[in-house]
């Protein structure tokens, strides 16, 4: 990407060197078990990021990492998918995952922040030529709150779109984020963790995907009463949830858009690919409303699945032209 063009993706986020180990079932506490062992990139950011450019859009990546072996992979592997890498140089050693991978492609995952979790909002704020000239601006909650929030509101104030995957569950997105947000998309753990920290309602992760749609729908409006919400459920596919008067397109406020089938090799990077992937299609335009976007990022998603990894399970797709 030359200087002189402006990205149409920028994510802001984290970079991970990915340790993985693949057995039968995961092990349970006290339980060792044997398996298969891999190492390779990842971080949400990262897997984000490289989703959205192998969809084929010119994508800034925002990061901090360490002096060391993690970190030049990191800019070995930007480089190679054309990711333009912003990143902050650190102290820390570039951040790490612990992932256990079962037969059946399920996944439990440690993280260790380390340069992760010191990117600074002071940083974030010199990429702001880049983040006011894209079409969308992801980020994730791996990296400090406050950084995050300092990409949103610059491009807020910019007009440009923001998307917030408020992940991990175990993060917290205060009001002030959210507010923010012009599309908010959790997981079903992480929706129901958002609701229980603002006091919004509460559901039970294992309940969301056979709630009634109008239930998830309220639900979904005291979280963000102005934007766009879209809970990723899995093998279940995802609900959307607009504000009445703005269905950015769509027919109908709410809906479910269903998953594509896959022969699931390890779902790692699924919730990635697709966030990337749904920043990509809305970057790219196009006809169709929402909906459309979020039906490419579904099958975009079911299809980094049927490979093991993160980052480099996120499929290879040709440039398409731009709406």
């Amino acid at each position: 990407m030359s200087a002189a063009t402006h990205p149409r993706v920028v994510v802001v986020g984290s970079f991970n060197v990915d340790h993985a180990w693949q057995c039968d079932s995961l092990p349970r506490p006290g339980e060792t078990r044997a398996g298969s062992y891999r190492t390779g990139p990842g971080g949400k950011g990262f897997n984000q990021a490289t989703a959205s450019a192998r969809c084929g859009v010119d994508t800034v990546f925002v990061c901090a990492l360490g002096d060391d072996d993690g970190g030049r992979l990191a800019r070995t592997l930007a480089a190679a998918d054309g990711i333009d890498l912003r990143a902050e140089d650190s102290p820390e050693p570039t951040g790490t995952a612990g992932i256990h991978v079962d037969a059946h492609g399920n996944n439990s995952i440690v993280i260790g922040p380390g340069a992760n979790g010191v990117l600074s909002a002071e940083f974030v704020a010199r990429q702001a030529e880049a983040i006011s000239g894209a079409r969308i601006v992801l980020a994730q909650l791996e990296s400090p709150v406050e950084s995050v929030l300092e990409a949103m509101r610059i491009a807020r104030a910019a007009g440009v779109r923001t998307i917030l995957n408020p992940a991990p569950a175990n993060a917290q997105a205060p009001r002030e984020l959210l507010a923010v947000a012009d599309v908010l998309t959790p997981n079903e753990t992480e929706f129901a963790a958002l609701l229980a920290h603002h006091n919004s309602g509460r559901i039970d992760p294992a309940d969301v995907a056979g709630a009634d749609d109008g239930h998830l729908h309220d639900l979904c409006r005291t979280l963000l009463p102005r934007g766009t919400v879209v809970v990723t459920l899995g093998a279940a596919g995802a609900f959307v949830s607009h504000r009445e008067d703005k269905c950015r397109g769509d027919e109908l406020p709410f809906y479910r858009v269903p998953a594509y089938e896959a022969a699931v090799v390890d779902t790692t990077g699924a919730g990635d690919a697709f966030n990337g992937a749904l920043a990509a299609s809305q970057a790219r335009g196009g006809e169709g409303g929402f909906i459309a976007h979020v039906r490419f990022a579904a099958h975009y998603a079911a299809r980094s699945t049927e490979q093991p990894g993160a980052a480099v399970a996120m499929p290879r797709l040709p440039r398409q032209p731009e709406g």
